[in-house]
């Protein structure tokens, strides 16, 4: 009986496994997105499906100028450049598991904002649904955390 139990408990917990999400995002103190109105998305080598573009698609529909291409070449009107990094996983289907993405300043590097969203088999989403997703949770946080007084972060 105590088997049985058992292999029941964990049958239910990588049930479970398979329905998690989470998203979460940070912006820097001091980090003024939206001033930010230019946007370099930089391609990753190892991207082939296309995620550079999907984040400039993401941006330039809410009314950012963003262009997107490869380490060096971005213009020098850029007051951003954004990096990502997919991660992807099998379950019948490839899907896209996992996107971190940072918003960084072009001079310095530093990161002014990041954020990630994570959606396991279950409740898996597209990928130009994932990427609106963590754009939205950077600029939610971004514009929350300009309007709270100093110091209540």
């Amino acid at each position: 009986m105590k088997t049985l139990q058992l292999l029941f408990a964990v049958i239910l917990l990588a049930g479970l496994s398979g329905c998690a999400s989470s998203q979460n995002a940070t912006v820097s103190p001091g980090a003024d997105l939206g001033a930010v109105k230019s946007y370099y998305v930089l391609h990753l080598p190892k991207d082939d499906r296309g995620i550079n573009k999907l984040i400039c698609d993401d941006l330039n529909g809410r009314g950012c100028k963003a262009s997107t291409g490869e380490a060096g070449s971005a213009p020098p009107d850029a007051q951003a450049v954004v990096t990502y990094q997919d991660k992807w996983m099998w379950d019948m289907t490839m899907y896209m598991l996992k996107l971190d993405l940072q918003i960084r300043d072009p001079k310095t590097d530093v990161a002014l904002a990041s954020g990630e969203v994570m959606h396991t088999s279950l409740v898996r989403k597209s990928p130009p649904e994932m990427v609106k997703e963590v754009i939205d949770q950077i600029f939610q946080k971004a514009a929350s955390s300009k309007a709270a007084p100093m110091g209540s972060q």
